[in-house]
């Protein structure tokens, strides 16, 4: 027996505020989004992380002083310096001598993040990693764009992975594809050190649609998405599994990034896994970028054990243009505290 890293509770945070979807029935279907959550104009991403977190201490009776590592996930940090996650800290009220780091990933982060939680607790650098994803993407959406606001919402999550006595690997098989080249098929273009907000002009742009948004907001190119996310999302599937020499039908869950009910359905024919255990539910919530992952997990938990979790494949793909994919032993969460459940 050895000691490896294992995602031990997940938790999960939504704003109050819900956003109904109004279109078209046929476009609802497509899209299966028919409500998000988004935050208001005091949320920041911290404040949705932080709320996550103090959920899974909660939930899970976890100590605040047995955190030594901190990473959060974060497209849109609470200012450009310091990092958001050096403010989670503080507002945790996590002891000093955590580490405390932001990774800059969107859609495909949360296996992003996984790796490097692995490589600090099975490198012993950390003890105890919390690892948050947030995202308040809408902030950044302008209000008539009718292309891209119907399908994002924002909410964040709180995963707690530490060390545990086992006779195989419990986060393993990672693969990871980059395809640098494709950074403006989805992204915001003005903003940072390449068009910063201090020397650039604010455009207002209008498509064949009638869609408006700035420079300052996103934008998205779905069709060439939609290319990628078919050409490279089938691959990466084939790598993880030859990887941990398993075939399909070994995996218990697929929990793919819920970018939408479309796509979803596109990818599940494509890697051959039509008639296998597939999360494909974002009626609620929409597109939450970097939580959509755990939040999908943290879902599956309501009505399956994670004793029959043991192989969950969980692949992320998007901004970048990035893929990322592992899988992972749920086998050894800790049960939630019956004071949480009262």
């Amino acid at each position: 027996m050895a000691k490896y890293a294992a995602i031990r509770a997940i938790s999960t945070y939504l704003p109050e505020t819900v956003e109904k979807n109004e279109l078209s029935e046929k476009r609802l279907e497509k899209l299966g989004i028919y409500e998000r959550h988004i935050s208001t104009a005091k949320e920041a991403a911290s404040d949705l992380a932080v709320k996550a977190a103090e959920n899974l201490f909660c939930e899970y009776d976890i100590k605040k002083e047995d955190i030594d590592y901190l990473i959060v996930c974060v497209t849109h940090p609470d200012y450009p310096t310091p990092p958001t996650a050096c403010i989670a800290q503080d507002k945790l009220g996590l002891l000093r001598q955590t580490a405390a780091i932001d990774i800059s990933m969107g859609c495909s982060g949360y296996p992003y993040g996984l790796s490097i939680a692995k490589g600090l607790v099975e490198s012993k650098i950390a003890k105890n990693v919390l690892y948050l994803n947030t995202n308040v993407m809408t902030k950044f959406i302008n209000k008539k764009d009718n292309n891209i606001r119907p399908i994002f919402g924002d909410g964040a999550t709180a995963t707690y992975i530490s060390a545990v006595e086992a006779d195989h690997p419990l986060i393993h098989s990672f693969a990871f594809d980059t395809d640098g080249s494709g950074y403006d098929v989805i992204g915001v273009r003005a903003g940072g050190s390449r068009n910063t907000c201090l020397d650039t002009e604010k455009v207002v742009e209008q498509d064949e649609r009638g869609n408006i948004r700035t420079n300052f907001e996103w934008h998205m190119n779905g069709n060439e998405l939609f290319v990628f996310t078919l050409k490279t999302v089938p691959p990466l599937v084939e790598r993880v599994l030859n990887k941990a020499t398993l075939k399909r039908e070994d995996i218990d869950y697929y929990v793919f990034h819920q970018a939408n009910h479309y796509m979803l359905n596109n990818i599940q024919k494509k890697c051959h896994i039509e008639n296998m255990a597939f999360f494909n539910d974002m009626r609620n919530t929409g597109n939450t970028g970097c939580c959509s992952i755990p939040l999908g997990i943290a879902k599956i938990l309501e009505t399956t054990s994670f004793k029959d979790l043991q192989r969950v494949m969980m692949v992320g793909f998007g901004v970048g243009l990035s893929c990322s994919a592992c899988i992972a032993d749920l086998t050894y969460m800790i049960k939630k505290s019956p004071k949480s459940q009262n």
